[in-house]
């Protein structure tokens, strides 16, 4: 007999009887061990039959290998820590996650991910911790051959609501008189600041950049009389509409300034309507009643329109003329605003639980979280337990306009309080608790509060989003009705399946039309202001716009931290801060952007022009010349005949290298390059006007007697957002 059959023989034998082995130990029930599978062998089953390339003695480990091998105790009980078995029955609950979900059935994520493949739902939206509608749920545990239960609901105790709130209307006999606080408005420009500045004989508008104010002051005024008056000095710029409009809140009285030269104009508007909506008393301050051009009686009967009537024509609105720079008539504005607030009677209850609004809030470097506030109630001393928004303070210092320290703060005077564990928010209100732990409770209540309503905006935007891809997911079946369900499974599946080798987040990848920025201000009222000139963009189609961070203080290493994780395609614009030295070259090394601005339009104006930067360049066809066809022909290369257009330059001219279009009844049917352009059999590179040529085009198109015939050449244009900020 051939020795190698004897030994292909011998080799098969050693199989068979390491194939028993194998079905030998399966039978076994030794401590309770499992199998599980392992990678296959690197080497190939046909190399048992061939002893040349293999050692016999590794033959039994092959087949071991080959199928699978014993785990030990303790690898089972760490798999069952990571991944816990069901019996089949997979406890389910309203709002689970896709992690939480993959944990009830005892699967990995992946699993889930592929279930749903099958479903309506986009899975480039989806994370481990998205929520999954209970319909999904249960379609997922059907398709992974489990059965589903619900799980008990624990009945949640209803939370008792420890929110603070305003004490009730004071008795009328323990209110005392309080200084009005009044509030400068109009537009940006027409001297506001400078009035401010005049009437309280101190340089503010000097220090500030650009002479345009930048965020919320307070200040008490104190006049010849003795009379005192809390001014706020809100911003005239347009972009600062919502801290306008809360400064008129806690105001009673409302100085309107309109410079005389300009008359009305758009935040002369837009002041007159936050008066109105806030209930508030104007008094018309006509500035820079000193120049020339100036016209004080044109801007009264223009603010006629705007049911701002004055005295001199039948209405209550008082009318000053001033010139806030030369300090002409300022006396006669402080009386006017002094004899209004003895009108309106301005009394307030100087005792008991404070009561006030923050102004402006901020981060100081030595001082901490602090706010400007206007206490309406009480008298405000150091101790005082405050609570504002979601965070809370224990007063320990005051400090007047001036920085001067102060011990106490009666009703109507302006304030700044440091003690704050967090920056509340400007127009929060301020209300004195009677204990640290009162302001816990407050602010914990609030907390919750909050956290139940974004999540009840949270579960209606998820029903949303599903009511939109129940829709394409119909319009998707549609389109597959005609196909098997195999065939409709296939499908869907290699439609899909590059998501499942992907993690959500690598999924999402930096898109080119894309703009993130970090805002950072130097008051929380500034940076509110800038965020609501951003929220007004609406140019998402040409360049998205995505605020990923925001916050007050100087530039920090947090910050460019958080902008290189963007891939150089995040700025950090800052506001009235300051990045250090430090600070600028870690940024320059890491490839990040800072930009630094005082004044708020030019820092929207960069904005604009890093949105310009990234759109694609628009291209424009500009004509070089015009022909007519006046007669066709055809002539013969080869064995194919080509079209030829005998033409007529009508004007400018043809040049062979730039491009052409062919247009029939004001169709364009083509676009693209000259074969060949002749005159008088000559080969030619440019035709003029009045001159006949014969073209064929790089396409056989056979033309028609009145086509024209369009030289043109292409020129990249830099595109503009189309986003108005409004000023």
């Amino acid at each position: 007999m051939n020795r190698g059959l004897i030994l292909k023989f011998e080799n098969l034998v050693q199989l068979r009887g390491a194939c028993q082995q194998l079905h030998t130990l399966s039978y076994r029930k030794v401590h309770k061990a499992q199998w599980k599978p392992v990678q296959s062998s690197a080497h190939p089953v046909w190399s048992v039959l061939y002893p040349q390339f293999w050692q016999k003695g590794k033959l039994i480990s092959i087949a071991l290998s080959q199928r699978r091998h014993l785990a030990t105790k303790e690898e089972t009980k760490k798999k069952k820590k990571k991944m816990p078995l069901t019996k089949g029955e997979v406890e389910i609950k309203q709002m689970m996650t896709i992690e939480e979900l993959a944990q009830a059935m005892g699967k990995d994520v992946d699993h889930i991910y592929e279930a749903l493949l099958y479903t309506d739902i986009d899975l480039d939206s989806l994370e481990p911790d998205s929520i999954l509608n209970e319909d999904h749920i249960k379609l997922i545990v059907k398709k992974s051959g489990m059965k589903y239960k619900s799980a008990k609901l624990k009945e949640e105790k209803e939370r008792e609501n420890t929110d603070a709130v305003k004490r009730p209307p004071a008795d009328p006999a323990v209110l005392t008189p309080r200084p009005p606080v009044v509030t400068i408005l109009g537009h940006v420009d027409h001297g506001k600041t400078t009035l401010l500045d005049s009437l309280r004989k101190t340089q503010v508008a000097s220090m500030e950049a650009g002479g345009i104010t930048q965020h919320i002051g307070a200040f008490l005024v104190r006049l010849p009389s003795g009379e005192k008056i809390t001014f706020l000095d809100t911003p005239g710029h347009a972009a600062f509409s919502a801290m306008r409009a809360r400064g008129t809140h806690v105001t009673d009285i409302v100085i309107l300034v309109v410079a005389a030269e300009d008359g009305v104009m758009q935040q002369t508007v837009e002041s007159i309507q936050h008066a109105k909506n806030a209930g508030v008393p104007l008094i018309l301050a006509i500035n820079k009643c000193d120049k020339p051009e100036a016209d004080p009686e044109r801007v009264k009967k223009e603010l006629l329109a705007y049911d701002v009537v004055c005295e001199e024509f039948g209405g209550d609105v008082q009318a000053v003329n001033i010139s806030a720079l030369k300090g002409e008539n300022l006396m006669v504005l402080a009386e006017a605003t002094v004899a209004l607030a003895e009108m309106l009677e301005l009394k307030a209850d100087p005792t008991g639980l404070v009561e006030g609004t923050v102004i402006e809030s901020r981060k100081d470097k030595g001082k901490g979280p602090v706010t400007t506030a206007i206490i309406q109630r009480g008298t405000l001393r150091k101790g005082c337990v405050l609570v504002g928004g979601k965070t809370w303070a224990k007063v320990r210092f005051m400090f007047d306009e001036n920085g001067k320290a102060v011990d106490a703060a009666s009703p109507g005077i302006p304030v700044e309080i440091m003690g704050w564990k967090e920056v509340p928010s400007a127009g929060d209100e301020i209300l004195e608790v009677e204990s640290e732990q009162r302001a816990h409770e407050v602010v914990a209540w609030r907390t919750y509060v909050e956290q139940q309503e974004r999540m009840k905006r949270d579960v209606e935007a998820i029903e949303a989003k599903q009511k939109e891809h129940r829709m394409e997911y119909e319009q998707k079946q549609q389109k597959l009705a005609h196909l098997t369900w195999r065939q409709r499974k296939a499908v869907l599946y290699k439609a899909n399946k590059h998501l499942l080798y992907s993690k959500p987040k690598e999924r999402t990848e930096m898109d080119k039309n894309v703009l993130s920025v970090i805002v950072k201000g130097d008051v929380d009222g500034s940076v509110e202001a800038i965020l609501n000139i951003l929220d007004s963009y609406d140019g998402d189609s040409e360049c998205k716009l995505d605020i990923i961070h925001f916050g007050m203080g100087d530039i920090s290493e947090t910050d460019i931290s958080l902008a290189e994780a963007f891939n150089g395609v995040c700025i950090i614009f800052g506001f009235s801060v300051k990045a250090n030295d430090s600070i600028k070259q870690l940024a320059a090394k890491k490839g990040v952007k800072i930009k630094l601005h005082n004044i708020i339009y030019k820092l929207i104006d960069d904005v604009k022009d890093e949105i310009n930067s990234r759109l694609p360049p628009s291209v424009v066809e500009n004509t070089i010349g015009e022909a007519s066809v006046l007669n066709i022909f055809s002539i013969t290369v080869g064995k194919n005949k080509i079209p030829v257009a005998g033409c007529r330059v009508q004007k400018g001219l043809l040049d062979k290298k730039m491009k052409f279009k062919l247009i029939r009844n004001g169709d364009v049917i083509w676009k693209g390059s000259l074969s060949s352009l002749k005159h008088h059999k000559d080969d030619v590179q440019v035709i003029k006007t009045g001159m006949d040529c014969g073209l064929s085009l790089e396409k056989h198109i056979e033309f028609s007697i009145g086509d024209e015939i369009i030289c043109y050449e292409e020129n990249e244009v830099q595109q503009t957002t189309s986003w108005d900020p409004g000023f």
